[in-house]
C-alpha cells in the first residue's frame, strides 16, 4: 500500500472530546484519527498502543484542557508510549495565564509543543484538507510536520494497525 504524497504516518489522539483531534488527522493526512482517549484513561490498560508510529496529543487552549494533557500523557507514559507533538488548537479565544503555565509543564514530557490557530473556515468545511489555511495555521503544520519527520513519522509501507482499547 503506498503512502499519500504529503501523508505522515502518525497518530493523532484528542486529551479531551473536541480537542480538533480529526481536524488535525486530516490536514496531517493520517489515517490514524483515534478520537479522544479521555474515556480510556483510567481502564487498566493502554488507551493506545501507537506501533512505533509518533503520537500528536490534541487538546484545546484552555486551563482544563491542560489538565485533560497532563493526565493523557501520564497514562500514554506508564505505558511506554510517547507523545511526539501536544498540539494545543485554539478555539478562538485567548489562552489564559493559567493554561500557558500548565502546557510549560509539560514541555519536558513531550518531544515539542506546538499552537495551532484557530481558523473558522475549518468549522464550516466538510473536508479540512480543502480549506485554503492562513499563513500562521500553515506554519503551525508545517512545524508539526518538521518535528514529526524527525521522530519517525514520515509516511511508509508499514502495515501494523494501531491499537484502541
Amino acid at each position: 500500500m503506498a503512502a499519500e504524497p504529503g501523508a505522515l504516518d502518525v497518530v493523532v489522539a484528542g486529551a479531551h472530546g473536541g480537542a480538533g483531534t480529526s481536524t488535525l488527522a486530516a490536514l496531517l493526512r493520517t489515517p490514524w484519527d483515534m478520537g479522544s482517549m479521555e474515556h480510556l484513561l483510567e481502564l487498566d490498560r493502554p488507551p493506545l498502543r501507537a506501533k512505533g508510529r509518533p503520537i500528536v496529543l490534541a487538546v484545546r487552549n484552555t486551563a482544563v484542557a491542560a489538565k485533560r494533557a497532563t493526565a493523557a500523557i501520564g497514562v500514554l507514559s506508564e505505558w511506554d508510549e510517547q507523545v511526539a507533538a501536544l498540539a494545543i488548537v485554539s478555539d478562538g479565544g485567548p489562552e489564559t495565564r493559567d493554561a500557558t503555565a500548565r502546557f510549560a509543564l509539560l514541555q519536558a514530557r513531550v518531544d515539542g509543543i506546538v499552537r495551532v490557530p484557530h481558523v473558522r473556515q475549518l468549522r464550516l468545511a466538510e473536508d479540512p484538507a480543502q480549506v485554503v489555511l492562513p499563513s500562521k495555521a500553515r506554519h503551525a503544520l508545517q512545524q508539526l510536520r518538521s518535528l514529526l519527520s524527525r521522530t519517525g513519522g514520515d509516511a511508509t509501507t508499514r502495515r501494523q494497525e494501531v491499537e484502541c482499547f
